[in-house]
């Protein structure tokens, strides 16, 4: 199997290069085509010669993924599903006003087995590369318009860290795409020894997903509570600073009698005081074999408000694309309806 070039650094295509006689200055020529031309092809790198070309090609694939297919919400939310093996993954795009928000997966499945989510009920059916990651942001149709991203699709971007830490440098250095940490949130549910690891390494945004302030309620629902308590999260986060540019969010999805209850709120307000932070409260999109149901709007106003009467900023999060499954939680590796890629 041929080594992908997508996903490497200047340092190494250089040394690819010359591995296929090429002078070294070529490995700045291949990060050029590849993260900033954002090339589908080695022809299409033309200031390499015809020669050189064919000994890249002969030895490398640039390891591009094209999606096998898309699909539209009437919101204007657009999933894309990317074959990763025998399994798929997907990828979505969320408009709003003049930002464009890539929903980006990080692995086939999980193996965290969160009770309420799609994905992580399929099962874990392998990590993602590095230029599996950056293919869904260089193989969409809306590549040239992306302002931000999110890694919250599907899989656990700590439980695949090496990879999702690669393909950011490659999004954040100046020979790779060139963008701010601040445009990039790695959202996790709390996998303690990557986490430490990323906090030191990254200045990324950071999402915690938390959904229930009570170990053994959590437990029921998240199992990693069980290996990562939330209040150890909570604990590690509050060691890092994060009243500058940097952020923290806590997301929080709300399950009609399960966690919305005043105790729920006094918990939570107890668990996050003092830590500068906001929280996302998040509508559960139902899913087979689940029995709750998603609390009430209005129980949600009131959980929003008495977090912010607190000093906890807390918003409620806009639900998107739930009409092609492509809202918080709905990720499975299929479309509601497939529409080949042109």
């Amino acid at each position: 199997m041929k080594e992908k070039l997508l996903g490497m650094t200047p340092e190494e295509l250089k040394a690819a290069a010359i591995g296929c006689g090429l002078q070294p200055y070529a490995g700045g020529q291949i990060a050029k085509w590849l993260y900033v031309k954002k090339a589908h092809s080695f022809d299409e790198m033309t200031d390499i010669s015809k020669a050189g070309r064919e000994a890249l090609a002969a030895r490398y694939e640039l390891g591009l993924t094209l999606p096998a297919a898309s699909a539209q919400s009437a919101d204007g939310t657009r999933k894309y599903l990317f074959p990763a093996g025998e399994y798929a993954v997907e990828a979505v795009v969320i408009p709003d006003e003049e930002r464009r928000t890539l929903c980006v997966s990080s692995q086939a499945g999980c193996r965290m087995g969160c009770r309420f989510c799609m994905t992580g009920r399929q099962g874990f059916h392998g990590h993602l590369s590095a230029a599996d990651i950056l293919s869904q942001f260089i193989a969409i149709d809306e590549s040239a318009q992306l302002t931000n991203a999110v890694f919250m699709g599907m899989g656990e971007p700590l439980d695949n860290y090496s990879e999702v830490s690669r393909a950011i440098t490659v999004l954040t250095s100046g020979w790779g795409f060139g963008w701010s940490p601040k445009r990039i949130t790695v959202s996790t549910i709390g996998v303690i020894p990557t986490l430490k690891r990323f906090l030191e390494e990254s200045r990324c945004h950071l999402a915690v997903s938390l959904h229930d302030p009570f170990p053994e309620e959590r437990a029921s629902i998240m199992p990693v509570q069980k290996a990562y308590p939330i209040e150890d999260v909570v604990n590690l986060i509050r060691q890092y600073d994060f009243s500058g540019q940097r952020r923290v969010s806590f997301e929080y999805t709300m399950f009609a009698g399960l966690n919305d209850s005043k105790r729920h709120e006094d918990a939570l307000i107890r668990l996050l005081r003092g830590l500068e932070c906001r929280v996302n409260l998040i509508r559960f999109h139902k899913i087979p074999d689940f029995p709750h149901e998603s609390t009430a709007l209005p129980l949600m106003e009131n959980f929003r408000d008495r977090l912010s009467a607190h000093g906890i900023t807390c918003t409620i999060r806009a639900s998107r694309g739930e009409d092609i499954l492509a809202a918080c939680g709905m990720l499975a590796g299929r479309h509601k309806a497939q529409n080949p890629q042109s």
